[in-house]
């Protein structure tokens, strides 16, 4: 056996033993804390699989290493059902004609989740700029002052995350 496939193997097996030691207490403490069965098994296989592709070699304290995984998940998970809800109680002010269909929803709220994703790629200062320029509408003067930055830096970060909107498209 190739030392890849060795490791590969020992890989799934160190998975596999804590997905069987720990699946069922990551799911107990995952559905105390949403409250909903079907989510905390989504979020309970988002973690297992995040690990699995990690090729995290040797796990000292299991518990403590699912935890901080779910975490990571969790909050993205809570962050873009926030998106969602956002997007949906904005739609809830359309009038009836203006409403987009179901499948125009997907799109848009798709489309939301890969910027909200690129967003979180990018230094806080950055991000920062782009949601009080292009979300609450400031002038990048404004921004400036608020931030206590250069009109320079406010320009400089706003040019890095366009780019980054524009590769986004790409």
């Amino acid at each position: 056996m190739s030392d890849l496939s060795a490791a590969t193997h020992n890989h799934l097996r160190n998975v596999e033993a804590l997905y069987t030691g720990h699946h069922g207490w990551l799911y107990a403490r995952l559905h105390r804390k949403l409250g909903n069965a079907l989510d905390a098994a989504d979020l309970v296989h988002d973690t297992f699989t995040r690990i699995l592709a990690s090729r995290v070699a040797i796990i000292d304290e299991p518990r403590a290493y699912l935890s901080c995984v779910a975490k990571g998940i969790l909050v993205n998970w809570c962050q873009r059902k926030a998106l969602e809800r956002a997007y949906l109680s904005a739609l809830a002010q359309l009038p009836e004609p203006q409403a987009p269909s179901p499948e125009q929803r997907y799109i848009v709220l798709e489309t939301l989740h890969e910027i909200d994703a690129m967003l979180d790629t990018l230094p806080a200062p950055v991000k920062r700029t782009f949601l009080l320029s292009q979300i609450s509408g400031m002038k990048y003067e404004e921004i400036a002052r608020q931030m206590g930055v250069s009109l320079i830096s406010v320009k400089r970060y706003m040019k890095q995350a366009f780019l980054q909107c524009l590769m986004l498209v790409e």
